[in-house]
């Protein structure tokens, strides 16, 4: 099993969580967070001052998922998040050892 976390433009959530329903990826966790990478941010004018934002909003995505659908997964996340800017995002892959169901303390197949 793996790990993948993917941080993506706000405004690409529904789209990648729909393709990713297409694959019959139903369990993940979103979470709101901010961030910069090569576009390191930008300028902004607040009632008539400007200031420089650094870290700009974006949003994770954590899947947990089998090794056979690895390549689908992230394949199906880069091409539903691009836009062929700066700040479209990244995907990590981490090796995902155990995991268990709280309710049943079931472990999962691995």
């Amino acid at each position: 099993m793996k790990l993948v976390k993917a941080i993506i433009r706000p405004n690409k959530l529904e789209e990648v969580k729909d393709a990713l329903t297409r694959l019959s990826i139903s369990g993940m966790t979103v979470t709101e967070v901010r961030g910069h990478g090569r576009q390191k941010g930008h300028k902004a004018i607040y009632r008539g001052t400007e200031y420089s934002v650094t870290l700009l909003p974006k949003i994770m995505i954590e899947l947990v998922i089998p090794d056979e659908m690895l390549d689908d997964t992230i394949k199906t996340i880069i091409e539903t998040a691009r836009t062929g800017e700066i700040g479209d995002g990244r995907v990590f892959v981490l090796p995902m050892e155990q995991g268990y169901n709280i309710r049943t303390g079931e472990r999962d197949a691995v």
